[in-house]
């Protein structure tokens, strides 16, 4: 039995692709939604282990074939949501661009995930998760004094892309409902990672944010917002930005918060901060951790991947699934009456055909190949 969340019923085709366009296929599969993944004959893939590729079924279409290329218009006819993260031109020429596919279906919410976006002078460049966020300022100011340091693919490729492809087409599906209007959207990852970086465009309007890494208040440059080694050459994070937290932790830490002040202009940051480094590698992480965390001192271990999973904290959420032995991620947010879930493991490429068919009431041609 399929789980339900707040998207049972709506209907979405996707175009198989790379990283952050399943991963949208996923957050909506994850919420209840019907999702179709179109995969080429033969493909290769599927179980546990494809976590981004979770949740949805699998029709394998040859759409060089024109058999095939009826049966994909008919899904799409039914369909309340296209996701593609092709090359701009590259589903025009597979003969399912938005003209034909809107005109075939006019309600329909078409979501296009690209590095650049559809146009532009470097729309049709080929590029990487590193090259939207270096474009959108956000890796300039990531890092240390030295280089930026790249934040894995998450503000780009992640944040910036594929939740920004979830909450384009779901802002456009409300419109298509109450208008019957569909409409393209236009998911470049630069643009989300940009608008990801309006904190940093505000702090800067106000003469808050140096273009200088590590100097400014939220990058490593203030002693109180900082990562620090332990004794066991494991880390934490500090963060106690407002005055009375930062009070807490002097008081638990032994400090004095008149000798080393949290002063928000800059003043003695460096040496501040080569004072809380050298007390930090006084203790173990443990015992930063039985002394700080779950206070309001604004403190965390800095864990890896699979002490993630471990943490209390993060055990009693159940923040994290095992599926066959495959540690996921669970759906998240989470929703009081329509909860989401995980619907299954990620199908053989073309396994549900049959099955996709039957239950969306679309005749395939004997002629398909």
């Amino acid at each position: 039995m399929k789980p339900q969340g707040p998207l049972k019923g709506v209907k979405v085709v996707e175009f198989v692709g790379l990283g952050p366009a399943p991963f949208c296929a996923m957050m909506l599969s994850d919420m209840g939604a019907d999702v179709i993944r179109i995969d080429r004959p033969g493909a290769m893939g599927g179980g546990a282990a494809d976590v981004l590729g979770r949740g949805r079924r699998s029709i394998a279409l040859n759409l060089k074939v024109d058999a095939d290329k009826a049966v994909c218009l008919d899904l799409i006819k039914q369909a309340d949501i296209l996701l593609e993260g092709y090359r701009p031109g590259v589903m025009e020429r597979l003969g399912f661009g938005p003209d034909v596919a809107l005109k075939a279906n006019p309600k329909l919410v078409y979501g296009r995930m690209t590095g650049w976006g559809q146009y532009g002078p470097l729309a049709h460049a080929a590029g990487h998760d590193i090259n939207y966020v270096s474009l959108s300022g956000a890796l300039g100011a990531i890092g240390t004094p030295q280089t930026p340091v790249i934040p894995l693919n998450l503000v780009g490729d992640f944040g910036g892309g594929a939740m920004y492809l979830g909450f384009g087409v779901l802002a456009a599906l409300t419109h298509a409902r109450t208008s019957g209007e569909g409409q393209v959207v236009d998911a470049a990852i630069v643009d989300g990672a940009a608008s990801l970086m309006a904190s940093q465009y505000q702090l800067k309007a106000l003469g808050l944010w140096s273009n200088d890494r590590g100097t400014n208040l939220l990058d490593g440059g203030a002693h109180f917002y900082a990562v620090y080694e332990c004794a066991d050459g494991k880390h934490i994070s500090l963060g106690p930005l407002e005055p009375e937290f930062y009070q807490l932790f002097c008081e638990k830490a032994g400090i004095d918060p008149q000798e080393i002040p949290a002063d928000w202009s800059g003043r003695g940051w460096d040496e501040a901060k080569a004072k809380f480094a050298a007390l930090f590698k006084e203790k173990s992480r443990d015992e930063w951790c039985t002394l700080l965390e779950g206070t309001d001192a604004c403190f965390a271990p800095v864990l890896s991947i699979d002490e993630a999973a471990e943490h209390p904290h993060m055990v009693e959420r159940a923040s994290f699934t095992e599926i066959d032995g495959v540690r996921h991620p669970s759906p998240a947010p989470r929703f009081s009456h329509t909860p989401g879930a995980i619907q299954g493991v990620a199908a053989v490429p073309g396994r549900d055909t049959d099955e996709v068919l039957a239950d969306w009431g679309v005749q395939r041609p004997a002629t398909a190949d």
